[in-house]
């Protein structure tokens, strides 16, 4: 398979202002960010809030640039912000955002929500437009009849489908998925989720899948990137990351997933402490304050990914064998 998406040290950093007389402070949102995404395929990034994924998003559709670091989307170098280059890639990467009732434009009917980037990025007529819409429409699930109503009078499940619709009008490779089903009921999101599937098989795209949600990533992804403050700790095939996960942050977020019934309930980790601030984040690896196996060399140097198997992981326990047998963590 062919790498559609390649990031080598992606970062962004923000100043944050303090007050009139004190000094900007850097908010290191993502740092270090490593990883390919193989064309066709879903990779999918897991963690807890804040840990970076929304960020993640940002940059690989480009609504931010990178502080530093290179991203290679498609062939398309983006280093610097170089705005031919990040024009060219509005047709080849799209986003669905998380929640479908502030992602539509109230005001705007449905048509002229999908029709919307074929208006800034083409040149085709308004039949054609509208021709595009309706295909775009039944593409997802609905009617065309749809292209004249308004997002109020749509359920959440039926939103989401248009915003799918409106993301795959320029017909792009790349779908970024930002919580594309957690503000949904269960049963609609089975519905999203077969839908993208579908889309997925029928049009042959690749999705960066990003969610909290770890039983809906075991039925979605191929590969899994697990963020904690910022940078990537474990890169695994789907199969090794629920069969033998390696990270203990990996290891505690997999103890909590909910279990369908109540035998199968898994051994639960407990995470001490809270999770350190992004403004101040720890020396060393950034988990070892809540880390039941950190030393004094995880609390003074940095990890970075290395690989064990099948799996990418940045933790000296693993590299030194210092982690114990795992418990039951996943039914």
């Amino acid at each position: 398979m062919t790498a559609i998406v390649t990031a080598h040290d992606l970062s962004q950093i923000y100043e944050v202002k303090r007050g009139l007389f004190q000094k900007p402070i850097q908010l290191k949102a993502v740092k270090d960010a490593s990883f390919t995404v193989e064309a066709g395929e879903t990779l999918a990034i897991v963690g807890e809030s804040g840990c970076g994924k929304s960020t993640l998003a940002r940059m690989l559709t480009m609504i931010e640039i990178p502080s530093e670091g290179q991203l290679t989307i498609d062939g398309v170098r983006i280093e610097g912000g170089a705005i031919a280059d990040v024009a060219k890639l509005r047709s080849t990467v799209q986003i669905v955002f998380q929640n479908p009732y502030g992602a539509l434009n109230p005001r705007q009917k449905v048509g002229a929500i999908i029709e919307e980037p074929l208006k800034i990025n083409t040149k085709l007529s308004s039949a054609e437009r509208r021709a595009k819409a309706e295909a775009a429409l039944k593409e997802v699930g609905l009617r065309p009849e749809h292209y004249a109503r308004y997002p109020h009078m749509f359920s959440g499940g039926q939103r989401q489908r248009i915003a799918v619709a409106r993301a795959l009008i320029l017909e792009p490779k790349i779908l970024v998925l930002d919580e594309p089903v957690s503000a949904l009921d269960v049963s609609i999101q089975a519905q999203i989720l077969n839908l993208l599937a579908d889309l997925q098989d029928r049009l042959g795209l690749t999705y960066v899948f990003i969610s909290h949600d770890l039983s809906v990533v075991r039925h979605v992804a191929n590969r899994v990137m697990v963020m904690y403050l910022g940078r990537p700790v474990e890169l695994a095939p789907v199969d090794a990351l629920y069969t033998q996960p390696l990270h203990p942050y990996t290891r505690a977020l997999l103890s909590a997933t909910p279990a369908t019934r109540p035998g199968d309930r898994a051994t639960r980790i407990r995470l001490t402490g809270e999770l350190p601030s992004p403004f101040n984040p720890p020396t060393g690896c950034s988990f070892n304050p809540r880390c039941p196996y950190a030393n004094d060399r995880c609390r003074n140097e940095l990890p970075v990914l290395k690989q064990h198997g099948p799996t990418k992981v940045a933790c000296f326990a693993v590299d030194e064998g210092r982690l114990p047998d795992l418990p039951r963590l996943v039914a």
